[in-house]
């Protein structure tokens, strides 16, 4: 099996409690470093960056495990001597965990000194590969304190070994095995305070290339409340025979994953890559639009139902309302009649205004030949109603009557009325109302009376 780091990735932030980031890393395959400061003022800072900085140089023809050993032990003389000579930087120190992977070997070499950690994610297995140099860790080895306890441990920032403070330290190291598929991790207490284990393993397990898992873990710390600086640095190798069965990540028809330059150089620019991803999301929305017809049909359905229940309530609203107008006035044969409905109304109102317009010459003719002298026409239409009216049982004219004076908005005249009207010489008291200054013949007319409702 050949394998190679077909992927790397890396992420620093300062956090959303820390003015300053005092964490440094350094990375340049197959070396891999994060290293995390402590001390006032700036002093946490230069004690990272010489830790860092220490593995800048070539390493040496050693094994890996030497190499480590050797350099994070010279990186410790460095930073106390640099806080003997300051008395400014007296107290500072750091943690360091670095990883030299030897492809040829089929092995990664960890050093580690302090609380950073380093983690192996394998067929879904997330193992943390380093023990914290704390004074929780030592508590819960010695089962004084449970694993759960630990995790909330208020002195879990409490380290008992790190880089400066001693003239020399003690460096653990050791060697684990690496196969196709694997991803490495290493990262400072920053993010390991603000997720678990079990979240990391998650985030890091379902995103889908290695700049999105750091990415989103060290968004996710902040979210959870950023309390330390957050320094991620992740890494995968793969076997070159046979990337896509090694790699669950990649699909059969994918090839190695491109970085940097040279997915620019093959289309995949960040806007090239936002684009297409728009474009999916669009698509799969149409999908799932058009595979559930049956829910469109039914908010149609309900809408017009809707409508159809709005034009209906506003007919029998009117309905209900036309049926509540009553109105008097007399039949065929001279009886006053209650009527009800608003349609008999306007239409009778409406033709007695089209037969009721005033007539100045008649009107004037009538004028001239005094109040006395009516035209015997309109007397004769008198005597044959009073004749009726008096063949009529006068209880039911007495019923109708009655009606209408406890009905307020009534506008005719009793029959008792209408007699003591005709008999007199004055202005006559006419059915629905009409003006006196109307033409006496069409106040008299008949016609007057066509067409009116049923009485009710």
């Amino acid at each position: 099996m050949s394998l190679r780091i077909a992927e790397e990735a890396v992420r620093s932030d300062t956090g959303r409690q820390r003015n300053a980031n005092e964490d440094s890393f350094f990375t340049r395959a197959p070396l891999f470093v994060v290293a995390d400061g402590m001390g006032g003022a700036q002093a946490g800072e230069v004690a990272s960056k010489a830790a860092a900085e220490s593995f800048a140089g070539e390493l040496p023809a050693l094994p890996p495990e030497r190499i480590l050993e050797e350099t994070i032990e010279g990186a410790n003389r460095t930073i106390h001597e640099l806080a003997r000579k300051d008395p400014s930087l007296a107290g500072m120190g750091t943690t360091t965990t670095a990883a030299i992977v030897d492809l040829e070997a089929e092995e990664v070499a960890i050093g580690h000194v302090g609380d950073s950690r380093a983690y192996r994610l394998r067929d879904g297995r997330f193992e943390q590969l380093t023990r914290d140099h704390s004074l929780v860790e030592e508590m819960r080895r010695k089962g004084q304190i449970t694993d759960a306890q630990a995790e909330d441990h208020p002195q879990r920032s409490i380290i008992t070994r790190a880089l400066g403070p001693e003239p020399e330290v003690q460096v653990d190291v050791q060697t684990v095995p690496i196969q196709d598929g694997d991803v490495f991790l290493i990262c400072s207490d920053g993010l390991t305070t603000m997720l678990d284990n079990g979240q990391i393993a998650r985030i890091l397990g379902r995103a889908t290339s290695l700049d999105a898992a750091v990415r989103a873990l060290v968004d996710e710390a902040n979210r959870a409340g950023g309390r330390d600086n957050i320094t991620v640095v992740a890494f995968r190798v793969e076997d070159t025979a046979a990337p896509a069965a090694g790699n669950p990540r990649v699909g059969s028809e994918e090839g190695a994953t491109l970085i940097g330059s040279t997915a620019e150089e093959a289309g995949l620019s960040a806007t090239e890559v936002r684009r297409r991803a728009a474009a999916e999301a669009a698509r799969k929305r149409r999908q799932e639009q058009e595979a559930r017809p049956g829910r469109r049909r039914l908010r149609t359905a309900a809408k017009v139902i809707a409508v159809l229940l709005a034009i209906g309530a506003v007919a029998f609203g009117a309905w209900y309302g036309n049926r509540q107008i009553w109105f008097l006035g007399t039949d065929e044969s001279g009886r006053v009649a209650l009527y009800r409905g608003l349609r008999a109304a306007v239409r009778d109102r409406a033709l007695l205004g089209a037969l009721c317009q005033p007539d100045p010459d008649r009107d004037a003719a009538g004028q001239a030949q005094g109040r006395g002298h009516r035209p015997q026409a309109a007397l004769a239409q008198r005597r044959r109603l009073a004749d009726r009216r008096r063949r009529k049982d006068r209880g039911a004219s007495l019923t109708s009557v009655s009606g209408h004076r406890r009905n307020p908005r009534a506008r005719l005249a009793a029959p008792d009325t209408l007699r003591r009207a005709s008999s007199s010489v004055g202005q006559m008291a006419l059915p629905f109302g009409l003006p006196a200054s109307y033409p006496r013949s069409v106040r008299h007319s008949p016609a007057a009376h066509a067409g009116f409702a049923k009485p009710y």
